[in-house]
């Protein structure tokens, strides 16, 4: 996989393209050469900022993040408004933070105020044409990896990517989750705990989080596969024998024959061990991740046995 810059492309595993030449401050003696020249080769979106501006502290920071995520395709000035009056009332700045686009020596779009970052990131695919975000193509290229059982070329792209990103949430899960996928848990655990706590409360973080819960609270399950299949088939209505086949199933790598399991505990008797079944099959369901098809083909059989 190929994360590209404005002049060609970085192969993974090699350096990121320095920050410093993507992010920098300005003033009236650098601006024509950072922006009015600099966009003539790549496009150039100019921050005015104050360090008094609330907002502000809330916009820079997602414009660093995705600048950054673009690898290249865009670059970012940041101008202080304070050490740059005259800068600012050139440009007609009224308030902050403002933000304009430029390209080709001139300015192209703008917008005032803080903005969520989904709409940020649709000015910047604008203003670079479309093409993607280098690093969303690199994602989807490690997920394609995994698919195709190539668990450490996907890693490769996923560790390139937090060289440039290191609180990219999606590629630190993708980590996390390949490395447990390669039979490195004491790694990922590692790694896990060395994260800040904002980075551990993003879902799909936490995610993995659960899943490795799940796999030691499987481990301590105790009992075989076929031991406790036998023994939930002699007395169907056994629910901790059929918990611990849940447990046991999950620990084997049969995820839907653990969804399975709870799910007809449920049925059964949803109130059993207070809801013990249906807790541990929510926990299931966000180790698995929203969008998996057993999440969705699970929620919808549970809502059909609460429901019905």
């Amino acid at each position: 996989m190929l994360i590209g810059d404005s002049s060609g492309a970085v192969a993974a595993g090699s350096s990121a393209i320095p920050a410093g030449d993507l992010i920098k401050e300005s003033g009236a003696a650098t601006f024509m050469h950072d922006v009015i020249e600099g966009s003539k080769y790549t496009p150039v979106i100019v921050d005015y900022w104050a360090p008094w501006c609330g907002p502000c502290k809330q916009l820079t920071p997602t414009l660093e993040k995705l600048v950054k995520q673009y690898a290249g395709k865009v670059k970012l000035v940041k101008v202080n408004v304070d050490d740059n009056q005259q800068l600012a009332a050139q440009f007609r700045v009224q308030s902050i933070p403002a933000v304009y686009a430029f390209k080709g020596g001139r300015p192209v779009d703008g917008f005032m105020g803080a903005m969520p970052e989904s709409q940020v990131k649709t000015f910047i695919e604008k203003l670079t044409g479309g093409g993607g975000n280098p690093i969303d193509e690199a994602l989807a290229e490690a997920e394609a990896f995994i698919a195709e059982g190539q668990p450490e070329t996907a890693l490769e792209i996923y560790q390139e990517i937090l060289a440039q990103d290191p609180a990219h949430v999606k590629a630190m899960a993708g980590a996390l989750k390949t490395y447990i996928a390669l039979g490195q848990d004491e790694t990922a655990i590692d790694l896990l705990s060395k994260l800040p706590d904002d980075l551990k409360k993003a879902a799909e973080i936490a995610a993995v989080q659960t899943a490795l819960d799940l796999k030691a609270q499987a481990a301590g399950a105790g009992g075989e596969v076929d031991a406790l299949a036998a023994k939930v088939a002699a007395n169907p209505k056994d629910l901790q024998a059929r918990q611990d086949l849940a447990m046991a199933r999950f620990g084997a790598g049969d995820k839907e024959g653990a969804m399975n399991e709870l799910l007809e505990s449920i049925r059964i008797d949803r109130k059993w061990n207070e809801e013990a079944a249906r807790k541990q099959l929510v926990k299931f369901f966000e180790a698995f991740g929203p969008a998996d098809a057993l999440t969705v083909q699970g929620r919808r059989k549970l809502s059909s046995i609460l429901f019905s």
